[in-house]
């Protein structure tokens, strides 16, 4: 028998349910209608949950767990030696964002305490209650709280760079993963296509750009022209017509002009001159580079800073459109969960 047999059958279950939402197969359980309910439901609850980006986070997590993927993931693991009391916070600026750490305790045999983001109270509470319909060992390994965290053994905490430090300090006395701020980063050269472009667009506009994989940074040559990247964008122009992306543009926009600030823009869209690696909403910003060597550098030197990094010319780098496409084992922060979580 594969190790974690049942992990990987509940979890390539869970893929199956989500596959079949978005094949609008049908199904006689009722969960296709208990999940299309949800995803209304989320959606009234977060702006910024849109049908279109509901729709992909489904797709994206169908892709994700299927039974090779799962299996090839978990069996450089070993079984769970010992049930753990986990706590999780959870981030809530994207869909089922965390998802991927329940996975991880449960697949590690964890007992699991979550406090849910008000931004997204609905998703994973409906899809660990499916996990469990298949699974009825873990019924009553997931509860869900309003409340103080304070039965643990380990810590996994999701924030700002700002909530880290409150958390680093609240939870000192056990281990820990604490998240901070981190973003997705694009290195270009100039030769890229215009398919690579487009795919480029997508890594920066999914999700409204709040992932923690969106692209937020453009490093390119100096003298870089935009003009392609900027008409590959106009396949986003609908953005403007989201009423709170609307808003951070008119305000964003507003605020750089005020300050004299280097920007390009296209109606929906703002490139601002900016060294840092955080944009704001409806903006990304872009440095100039004249070595290789020297992004290289600068990339190591901000490697805590980054999730991820987008390119044709750096080693190791996704491939542009694939950023909000990670595998089970490409960990947030590049901490191993289920490492962290099996460790004696």
């Amino acid at each position: 028998m594969t190790k974690h047999t049942q992990s990987i059958q509940a979890f390539s279950a869970l893929g199956d349910l989500l596959n079949d939402y978005t094949s609008k197969n049908k199904r006689t359980d009722g969960w296709i209608e208990k999940l299309d309910n949800a995803l209304v439901s989320a959606s009234n609850q977060n702006k910024w949950f849109t049908k279109e980006n509901l729709d992909f986070c489904m797709s994206v997590w169908g892709q994700t767990l299927n039974e090779k993927d799962i299996t090839d993931w978990l069996v450089t693991y070993p079984e769970p030696h010992k049930a753990t009391r986990l706590a999780l916070v959870l981030a809530g600026n994207i869909p089922l964002v965390g998802l991927h750490d329940v996975i991880c305790g449960l697949a590690s045999g964890c007992s699991i305490e979550a406090k849910l983001s008000s931004n997204d109270t609905l998703l994973l509470p409906l899809v660990v209650d499916f996990l469990t319909s298949v699974m009825p060992d873990w019924k009553d390994k997931v509860h869900f709280t309003k409340g103080k965290l304070d039965a643990y053994d380990k810590v996994i905490a999701t924030g700002s760079n700002n909530t880290a430090r409150y958390f680093e300090y609240y939870f000192k006395k056990k281990p820990h993963i604490i998240r901070k701020t981190r973003n997705g980063i694009a290195v270009l050269d100039g030769n890229e296509t215009q398919e690579d472009l487009a795919a480029l667009c997508q890594d920066m506009m999914q999700y409204f750009g709040l992932g923690c994989r969106s692209v937020s940074h453009l490093m390119v040559p100096g003298g870089y022209d935009f003009n392609e990247l900027f008409l590959a964008l106009y396949e986003h122009k609908e953005l403007i017509q989201h009423n709170a992306y609307a808003n951070n543009y008119d305000y964003n926009k507003a605020v750089y002009l005020m300050q004299e600030q280097e920007l390009l823009e296209n109606g929906f869209m703002m490139f601002k001159k900016d060294e840092g690696l955080n944009s704001p909403i409806a903006c990304v910003h872009y440095s100039t580079y004249t070595d290789l060597k020297a992004v290289k550098k600068r990339l190591n030197d901000q490697e805590k800073q980054i999730q991820c990094v987008v390119s044709n010319s750096v080693e190791n780098a996704f491939p542009f459109g694939q950023t909000q496409y990670p595998k089970l084992g490409d960990y947030a922060d590049h901490v191993d969960t289920m490492a962290f979580l099996l460790k004696k």
